[in-house]
């Protein structure tokens, strides 16, 4: 079951997005890899919303499902990582950490297993397709929610069961709250309807945010034909400028209106680049996927090779969140911005929440 981005900002009684007469049931929007479990008896498998197989990854989440769930189920939930961390000197916090998850897709067992030793995961249930012999996706969700939480009363850690509001007050505190833990926005769900698999019924909204970043460079669009990515670049306290993103999404024709509009700036732009060491080949290898210009083992054998520019533009994008300095998501170009300098392109401008324990909201109290 899927769910669409609304704008409407957060969930308050007077938006178009969430009205208060609609009888939805908020939840929290966990930044994780969406998981299936399908326990039946010893047999425990855990499958992504794509039918891909999880199961190998986390081997320490199997006896925790076969102690907590019922003998016969099929669960819908997220995998999470949480892990304590702190910034500028903050006291450490347990908070979301989605590198971490995603360091637990490894080819290597040896390794596999020792990152669930150290980095285990938890798994967060939201919904139940089936408990026993009983197929619950005509029921609505209410009723499912009710099912849902009357089989997992007994649970215990790394096993959850996500918080959940039909108070419109409640979920906008949870919005603004909750990420400060690392969560990125809200889901909402109508009370009456049913589980519809592959189809967009549910509501989520995600925090938005722009910054002005500097344009220092792209990639070519992978049919040949136009700028795919903008690289961007920040400025930290020294001065020095770090890659941080990329800008992408142009139509076709943008794409083309992009080659025309940067190509001044191409002209003699690598002899005083910053990242100007990043084209050589013994760099990336070094790398580890931390320039712009290098390979990772997410992305396979694409072509990662760039075109450097001279730091003279600004632009301001659109962005959710940030994740070890660097833009969580690709961000959307909103527009050029000439009346900024490079050097006023810093870190200083992103807007960060007030770091809160993931405690908080596995402990948020439900059906308020």
């Amino acid at each position: 079951m899927l769910a669409k981005a609304v704008s409407g900002g957060v969930p308050g009684p007077e938006s178009k997005f969430w009205p208060a007469d609609a009888g939805l049931i908020f939840e929290p929007k966990w930044d994780g890899f969406r998981c299936i479990v399908f326990r039946d008896g010893d047999e425990v498998i855990l499958g992504s919303r794509n039918e891909k197989p999880l199961t190998r990854y986390f081997p320490e989440m199997i006896d925790p499902l076969r102690a907590f769930l019922p003998d016969r189920c099929v669960i819908d939930g997220e995998l999470i990582v949480a892990t304590e961390q702190a910034e500028d000197g903050a006291a450490l916090e347990l908070k979301l950490d989605f590198q971490a998850l995603q360091q637990r897709i490894h080819p290597a067992e040896s390794r596999v297993n020792m990152l669930a030793e150290k980095t285990p995961a938890a798994f967060i249930a939201f919904d139940a397709l089936a408990i026993g012999d009983d197929d619950l996706r005509n029921e609505p969700f209410s009723v499912r929610r009710a099912r849902l939480e009357e089989a997992l009363v007994a649970i215990e850690p790394p096993i959850y069961l996500t918080p959940t509001t039909t108070d419109h007050a409640t979920a906008e505190h949870w919005f603004t709250v909750f990420e400060g833990a690392g969560l990125d926005g809200l889901i909402a769900k109508a009370g009456n309807d049913p589980y519809v698999e592959n189809k967009r019924t549910q509501l989520k909204v995600k925090h938005v945010r722009s910054a002005d970043a500097v344009v220092a460079g792209y990639r070519w669009h992978k049919d040949g034909n136009g700028v795919g990515s903008l690289l961007l670049g920040l400025h930290d306290g020294d001065g020095n400028l770090h890659h941080v993103g990329v800008a992408a999404s142009f139509t076709a024709k943008r794409r083309t209106e992009l080659v025309d509009e940067l190509a001044p700036l191409t002209e003699d732009a690598i002899e005083t680049h910053p990242w100007r060491s990043w084209v050589e080949a013994e760099a990336h290898a070094k790398a580890e996927g931390k320039m712009p210009g290098a390979p990772n083992r997410w992305s396979g054998q694409k072509d990662h090779s760039w075109v450097p520019l001279r730091i003279e533009r600004v632009a301001e994008v659109k962005y959710g969140s940030t994740l070890n300095g660097r833009f969580r998501e690709v961000t959307k170009m909103l527009n050029w911005r000439p009346d900024k300098t490079p050097e006023q392109c810093t870190f200083e401008q992103l807007d960060e929440p007030e770091p809160i324990s993931l405690d908080i909201v596995l402990n948020a109290a439900s059906g308020a």
